[in-house]
C-alpha cells in the first residue's frame, strides 16, 4: 500500500479493469440454501422455537446480504499513478490498496480448469523490489484481459519514464 500523502487514488477517475465474477457468489448461494434448509428442518422438528429460529435466520440473511454487497464493491482499476483495488461497504471498511507503476514487477493471472471454463481468474500483481504479491484477488471477471492491459500500461510507463526513473532515490 504505497501511497503519497494527499494523492489518494479515486476509483471514479481511474480506468476500470475488472470486478468480482459470478463465481464469487457461488459460495454465498450455497450458504443461503443451507441456511434455508436448516431453518425449515429445525422449524419442522421444533415448531415451538419458531421465534428463535426466525431471529437466527434473519441475522444470517443480513450477514449474507452484507457479503453480497461487499463482493459487489470490489473494483480493479488503474490510473496514471498505479493499479488499485477498491473495496468496502461500511464507511470504516472502505479502502484502496494497490501498487504504483514504478514498483510493479508484473501482473499475472492464474489459470486452471475451473477458471478456464468460467472465465474467472485469480489476478496477482507482484512488487518489483520485495518480490511479494502486492495484490491478489480471486474470482475476477475479465481477469485475463485486465492482466494484459496492466502489463501494456506498465510497459508504456517504463518507456516514458525510462529505466532510471524507477530506481529508488
Amino acid at each position: 500500500m504505497d501511497q503519497d500523502q494527499g494523492n489518494f487514488p479515486d476509483a471514479s477517475t481511474g480506468t476500470a479493469l475488472s470486478r468480482k465474477s459470478w463465481t464469487a457468489y457461488v459460495g454465498i448461494v450455497i450458504r443461503v440454501l443451507l441456511l434455508l434448509g436448516l431453518g425449515a428442518a429445525t422449524f419442522h422438528w421444533q415448531p415451538v422455537y419458531w421465534q428463535i429460529i426466525t431471529l437466527i435466520l434473519a441475522v444470517a440473511m443480513l450477514f449474507v446480504i452484507y457479503q453480497v454487497l461487499l463482493l459487489r464493491s470490489y473494483r480493479l482499476y488503474f490510473d496514471d499513478v498505479g493499479v488499485w483495488v477498491y473495496s468496502g461497504v461500511l464507511p470504516w471498511k472502505r479502502g484502496v490498496s494497490g501498487v504504483k507503476w514504478r514498483d510493479l514487477d508484473e501482473a499475472i493471472y492464474l489459470n486452471d480448469f475451473w477458471s478456464w471454463i468460467s472465465r474467472s481468474y485469480t489476478i496477482q500483481l507482484k512488487h518489483r523490489f520485495t518480490k511479494a504479491v502486492e495484490i491478489s484477488e480471486s474470482s475476477m471477471s475479465a481477469g485475463k484481459q485486465a492482466v494484459i492491459t496492466i502489463n501494456q500500461q506498465h510497459q508504456q510507463h517504463i518507456r516514458v519514464e525510462g529505466p532510471t526513473a524507477a530506481l529508488p532515490q
